[in-house]
């Protein structure tokens, strides 16, 4: 008996009370990233370990491996046993509420793989509150230390992309005399210890002493590479949203005075969105086989783009932000052919307190899931995973809502008198391994929840090419 009690001990410390949420997905393991709200979650290899680097809004908490209280940053966590998750170091942020502190961007490069960096060492890239770029050497994931600082003096960063394999680094900028809190500047980091500036890019009416009304901020991006030679640009959160295709040739070596034209030079396409939706993650799913259109003319490959809005009212008090897919197989041309949203009624989302809409997608493109499910992070509705072999019919096949905690935080509508304030899960990134693990995170202080797929789901999955 005193056996079985120390288990159910050891059980309620290592996850959050209260009841979960889900079908054909499964908790794997927990940890409560010392209760900072946070954003993006990075998984990655380094040798035999699995290390994720997660990125948080800002607050300050205390860190229990100093025992200081330190300003919200980014939390390194050893997942190599995925069962057991450990939080091997933090390295604090910017001072400030939310996204104006904290440092809620990262990505991650080996040395061995950028072109001209020291080949032993390991590279995390971080946004540092709205005010910088970081580059820090977490070779020893436990002794992070600082490289270099890339740019600094902004106001705005959010979700920035660094191609690995060629060094180039597309950083969510506010750039000094730009009329845009949100913008794009170009870096060549593949010697992370020198980044090496290489242009200014937005839309044409961002750039200084442009007039006129300003088109809506940019969000952020995911390059294709220079195989592809493309990157997937969203703009607009719960906006006017544009979803902008680029050649990247042309933005890396096209003319870089900020002008109408030479803004205007690299795109091939765009989709604009109706006013009520924006585009925060721009997920390309290139090269897909629709077996419906396989005996027609020019067979089924297609390319298409899922475009993920951003909740940002409490309780449906706006438009509900979902998923959108686009056909941009006539790249000049994007399409809209599907969306999908979780159904209010099952599990009466606008009354449990907080928001209630899409935010985000995975954005690895593991062989184990792409091309055949994507995860969608949907605040209190948790993740949700969907089937998209056929993209035009995209269909929820499982999902997973966390345990509320004592440490998940309120979340409030109205002011004064008038204000209700209700506990709820605000899942708010999704991120997937190579080995075919979920890993989601939460704006609400609740923590990281390490998932698997279960039952008819993971058969989709393709786990003979999860690394093991």
């Amino acid at each position: 008996m005193r056996f079985q009690l120390s288990l159910i001990a050891a059980f309620l410390i290592a996850f959050p009370c209260a009841a979960q949420e889900g079908a054909n997905m499964a908790l794997v393991g927990f940890n409560d990233l010392q209760n900072r709200s946070a954003y993006q979650p990075v998984v990655h290899r380094q040798g035999s370990r699995w290390i994720a680097y997660i990125g948080h809004h800002g607050g300050k908490s205390l860190n229990s491996l100093t025992g200081a209280v330190e300003l919200n940053g980014t939390s390194v966590v050893d997942v190599t046993d995925p069962r057991a998750p450990k939080l091997v170091a933090h390295i604090p942020g910017e001072s400030g509420e939310g996204e104006r502190g904290g440092a809620q961007m990262v990505r991650v490069c080996d040395g061995a793989t950028l072109p001209n960096a020291d080949k032993s060492r390991v590279y995390l890239l971080r946004t540092f509150g709205e005010s910088a770029h970081e580059i820090w050497d977490v070779t020893d994931p436990a002794k992070p230390a600082v490289v270099t600082t890339v740019v600094k003096g902004l106001h705005g960063t959010h979700k920035s992309w660094w191609e690995c394999d060629t060094g180039i680094a597309y950083l969510v900028s506010g750039g000094e005399g730009w009329r845009t809190r949100r913008m794009t500047q170009v870096y060549d980091l593949s010697d992370p210890a020198h980044p090496r500036f290489i242009r200014d890019f937005g839309l044409p009416g961002q750039q200084a002493n442009a007039s006129g009304p300003m088109p809506t901020q940019l969000h952020g991006m995911i390059s294709a590479g220079p195989k592809r030679n493309r990157i997937y640009f969203g703009y607009g959160t719960s906006d006017p949203g544009i979803v902008q295709i680029v050649d990247r040739d042309k933005l890396l070596n096209g003319a870089k005075e900020p002008t109408d034209a030479n803004l205007r030079y690299p795109e091939v396409g765009r989709l604009e969105m109706p006013p009520i939706y924006g585009a925060h993650t721009t997920f390309p799913l290139l090269d897909v086989d629709v077996a419906e259109l396989a005996k027609d003319k020019g067979g089924g490959k297609r390319d298409f783009v899922v475009i993920v809005n951003e909740e940002v009212r409490n309780e449906c008090t706006q438009p509900r932000q979902m998923v959108w897919i686009a056909d941009i197989t006539t790249e000049s041309k994007p399409l809209g052919v599907a969306s999908w949203t979780v159904p209010e009624a099952s599990g009466n989302f606008c009354s449990r307190g907080g928001r209630f809409g899409s935010h985000s997608s995975n954005e690895n493109m593991t062989p184990v899931y792409y091309r055949r499910i994507v995860f969608i992070a949907f605040f209190n509705a948790g993740v949700r995973a969907l089937d998209i072999r056929d993209p035009y019919h995209p269909k929820e096949i499982a999902y997973y809502i966390p345990a509320i905690s004592d440490k998940t935080a309120k979340r409030c509508l109205g002011e004064g008198a008038e204000q209700r304030c209700k506990i709820a899960i605000q899942t708010n990134n999704v991120e997937v391994d190579d080995r075919g693990y979920i890993y989601i995170v939460d704006r609400a202080n609740t923590g990281m929840h390490i998932l698997e797929l279960t039952g008819e789901p993971r058969r989709i999955a393709d786990f003979n090419e999860a690394v093991k």
